[in-house]
């Protein structure tokens, strides 16, 4: 499963890609706001400094207005995905766009029956939200499979990008159920390193170096 980090943090940014943990980066105008910086310009920053898809969300709500942020945005890198809302208007968006070449990801998707119009609308990736769901009492992870299999039903090639991911858990039901991608906060990548099993364990590993007074340098 690939990796994206949901996050317009240049230094969280860096320090994971590289421990080559970074296959891309989604983006978005609440996090870019939470920079501190000019949309463009950190943007352009973040696709110099990963190889990956970077999502960057269009802000207007009409096809025609997104479609020419989409073209604006495209223009900052070859790596650029234009991320449009799963909306009529973000479907005529993303069909433009996907015919002109250009990556797009389809954004706040709650249904099969959503991701499967984003599919023949061309989308490269499709965001189902399981932490939203998950907060209405619905399983995101059900949404995931269905989604898995229709895609594989019908060989469409759209990538299921599994976001609005919040635990450790998320990214390990992810990985189970299918999803190509996740995006997750770094806070949630870096915490997947962590087990009491794997503390437990280093610390008997320190007593014991420390009673027989082993050194290596």
């Amino acid at each position: 499963m690939k990796f994206f980090v949901d996050t317009a943090d240049i230094d969280a940014i860096a320090e994971l890609n590289a421990l080559g943990m970074v296959d891309g980066v989604t983006t978005n105008p609440s996090l870019i706001k939470k920079s501190g910086r000019d949309i463009m310009e950190v943007t352009k920053e973040i696709c110099d400094l990963v190889d990956g898809p970077v999502s960057a969300e269009v802000t207007a709500t009409d096809a025609d207005t997104m479609i020419a942020e989409g073209r604006k945005l495209v223009e900052i890198a070859d790596n650029i995905a234009v991320k449009v809302p799963l909306t009529w208007d973000g479907l005529k968006a993303c069909k433009v766009l996907t015919d002109e070449g250009h990556m797009v990801n389809v954004t706040l998707c709650f249904s099969a029956n959503q991701a499967l119009l984003a599919a023949k609308a061309g989308a490269t990736f499709i965001s189902p939200f399981i932490g939203r769901l998950d907060d209405i009492n619905l399983d995101g992870m059900d949404l995931i499979g269905d989604i898995r299999a229709i895609y594989d039903n019908y060989g469409y090639e759209t990538q299921i990008l599994a976001a609005s991911i919040r635990t450790v858990n998320h990214v390990t039901q992810s990985a189970l159920v299918g999803a190509d991608v996740m995006t997750a906060p770094p806070g949630v990548i870096k915490a997947m390193v962590n087990h009491p099993l794997t503390d437990k364990g280093l610390d008997a590993f320190l007593a014991d170096i420390k009673a027989a007074g082993i050194k290596i340098l």
